[in-house]
This record gives structure tokens, sequence and C-alpha cells, in this order.
């Protein structure tokens, strides 16, 4: 089985950006040892729970400081940017990083309304010509624009050996679609989408062409997961995360909440009650087979993880843990 993480640089109460995104490069660090095979890392802006607004620099921060592990943007939000422009970044990239870029794509704003507005002038058209965006960044990667197109000679400098490898993420048909016709590897996010995600895995491998140097379908599903010594203290810890999205989906800008935050929130209004469906959690064993249910449910060619908690050194056991249950040998 392939394993890889999902990292949204996400800032604790206590912490600081810096310290958070520090905590992104040791995670990083902890997975190219424990034999993960990427990390991607999110786009998000004006969030103070999340501190990474650009995925790219954080990519040259960690690929200067890891080995073998691939990393890449999980998604960079492309109607915000301008494709040669998004070809120049991640080809410097892979020239950096010969063999370890990904380039993940989304559509997301990532933020507010206000932080889209402070982006670019028109998002919702930029979203409307998605199709026509990922058309014209994956000509620029790839370098085969038709000979009478204006963008024939542009080059998108430096042009790497290996070219970066592009993504469509996304919860939806649409985005399989958008996948397939394209010739690009496609990731769904499980943890976060209400549509059926086989549907969408079928309409990916059914309408998939060859497009670039991807001959066959890949794919990644993405899972939030949360793994402990025991089921008792994984739960505990899911309850940070728990929390934090219930206090965001009021409208509240706070950090990733402590265990303190989460009893006295709890004596002050009841038991949190925990969303099972979207969340794998447990022991080594427990998470395994659930992990294993899945990769048969998509018959995916590789697990992507999603983990959140208050304390650095709970999210790196579960990666330990998980590793050391599908990874060894």
């Amino acid at each position: 089985m392939k394993l890889s993480i999902l990292d949204q640089s996400p800032i604790a109460s206590g912490q600081n950006a810096q310290e958070a995104l520090q905590a992104s490069l040791l995670l990083a660090q902890e997975a190219d040892r424990l034999g993960y095979h990427r990390i991607w890392f999110t786009e998000h802006h004006d969030l103070p729970g999340l501190a990474c607004s650009v995925p790219e620099v954080l990519i040259s921060y960690i690929g200067a400081q890891t080995k073998d592990i691939r990393i890449g943007s999980g998604a960079l939000l492309l109607p915000h940017y301008k494709p040669y422009r998004v070809a120049e970044t991640y080809n410097m990239l892979a020239a950096l990083f010969p063999g370890r870029i990904d380039l993940g794509i989304g559509r997301a704003p990532g933020g507010s309304a206000e932080a889209t507005m402070a982006l670019n002038d028109d998002f919702l058209q930029n979203v409307y010509k998605m199709p026509e965006s990922v058309k014209e960044l994956l000509n620029f990667i790839r370098e085969d624009f038709p000979e009478d197109h204006l963008f024939s000679k542009v080059s998108a400098a430096p042009v790497p050996c290996i070219q970066p490898e592009p993504w469509i993420l996304g919860t939806s048909g649409k985005s399989a679609i958008l996948a397939a016709e394209n010739g690009t590897a496609y990731a769904f996010g499980e943890f976060m989408s209400e549509n059926d995600g086989m549907e969408s895995f079928r309409q990916y491998r059914e309408r998939f062409r060859i497009k670039g140097e991807l001959k066959e379908p890949k794919t990644i599903v993405t899972v939030a997961a949360i793994c402990a010594e025991t089921e008792e203290y994984a739960k505990e810890i899911a309850l940070s995360n728990t929390l934090w999205q219930i206090q965001m989906g009021l409208g509240e800008k706070i950090k990733v909440p402590s265990m303190e935050d989460v009893r006295k929130y709890e004596k002050e209004n009841g038991s949190l009650e925990m969303n099972h469906k979207k969340m794998i959690m447990g022991t080594p064993s427990q998470v395994k087979q659930r992990l294993l249910e899945i990769l048969e449910k998509y018959q995916a060619d590789e697990i992507m993880l999603m983990t959140i908690t208050h304390k650095l050194e709970d999210k790196l056991n579960s990666y330990r843990l998980i590793a050391r249950e599908l990874l060894d040998g």
C-alpha cells in the first residue's frame, strides 16, 4: 500500500504561525523517514487556524530538508492565478527537486469572500474558466501547445528534466471528469465530501484519456484519521478537531483547541458528538482494517491521510503507528 499525507499546517492554541510551519517540516521529515510516499500542503487565506497560504514556499523549504518523499500542493487554487505563473513556479521546484514535485490543482476560494476579493478581481469568472485554465497550465507544463497557438513559443522556464506531476483534486464528478479529460491523476477528498466517491472514480476511469506522460488512470483517496495505542485515547485527542470544526462553523476565527479547551466546552455545553462517519480513529489494527476497506472500496492506488491534533507529538505518533502497521516490510 502507498500511504501519503495531507498537511494543513494547523496552528494549535498557544502556537504561532512560525511554530506551525516548523511542525510541518518536522512532520515531513518524519514521514520521509517512515516511508510515506508523498506529502501535500494546502492553500488557505485569512484563516487564523491555518498557517500555509503559499504552499510553493513551504514546498521549497521542506524539499531542501528531506530526501525521498514527494512534495506538492494539495491544492494550488488555480482560479486565483495565471496558468503561466503557476507553470513557472512548479517547473522551478521540479528543477530544484527532480522527480519529487506534485502539482495538485483545485478550484476552491480557500478563504473568506474578502480575502478572495483581495487576491483577484473576478474569482467566479475564473472558476467558470477553470477547464480552459487547466488546459493552458498543462500545455505549459507539457510543452505541447499547437504550433499556431499564441503561446507555442513561450517557455515556462526553467524547464526541468522531470516534469512536476499534475493532479486534479476535488470532491465531485465535475473534478473527476476534468482530470480524466486532461489525462491527469485524480485525488478525491473523501474526508470533506458528501458526494459519492465511487461514482467520481467510475467517471474518472471511464473517461480517462492519455494526454501527457500518464498512460493509465491514477488515483488517491484522502481520509481523516487519528491513531493511538488505545481506542479511547484516539477518540479523546480527536475531540480537539471536533470542537475546532464546530467553532469554525459558527464563524469563530480560532486556533486548534487544546484538551483543556475541550473539557471547558463540554462542562458548559455538554459532551461533544463526534462525526464518526468522516473520521477514522482507533488502535493501529482498527485503523489498518478501515484503511484496507477503503482501499478495496475505491480500488485506489494510494491513500492520503490527514490528521489534526492539538499536540504535535500525538500527530507524529499517529503517523508512526500507521506506518508500523502498513509500511514496515
